[in-house]
């Protein structure tokens, strides 16, 4: 991934909280495909280095462990083998109707249910 000069904090890094988002996505989308559908329950983030604007960065996660609905996942931003922040959290799988308040989850939710029956396309 590459944080381009929108996402700046100070002159030429990315904002903590974009790499924070960051990390969240890369940890949320493994507990999702793991277990769908999640949500994050708790994130915690440790911020080693400035992570730089306009260079190519690499995002890993993996999941450090499983109990009933709970997924825990841990990631890493790195720029080649430099750590530039980590991040550890709980994810809970939850039932698909807790996406359904709006009408717009309620559209997203459908296509979801589609997309996973069997036979599908």
């Amino acid at each position: 991934m590459t944080f381009a000069a929108h996402h700046q904090g100070g002159p030429g890094l990315a904002h903590g909280g974009v790499v924070g988002a960051a990390l969240d996505e890369a940890c949320g989308l493994l507990a999702t495909w793991h277990r769908f559908p999640t949500v994050t329950a708790r994130i915690s983030i440790r911020y080693r280095r400035p992570a730089p604007i306009n260079r190519e960065l690499s995002l890993r996660s993996r999941i450090t462990a499983e109990r009933g609905r709970r997924i825990e996942v841990a990631a890493q931003l790195l720029d080649g083998d430099e750590l530039l922040a980590d991040a550890s959290g709980t994810f809970l799988h939850v039932p698909l109707e807790h996406f359904l308040a709006t009408p717009e989850s309620h559209a997203a939710a459908e296509a979801w249910r589609r997309r996973l029956e069997p036979g599908a396309r």
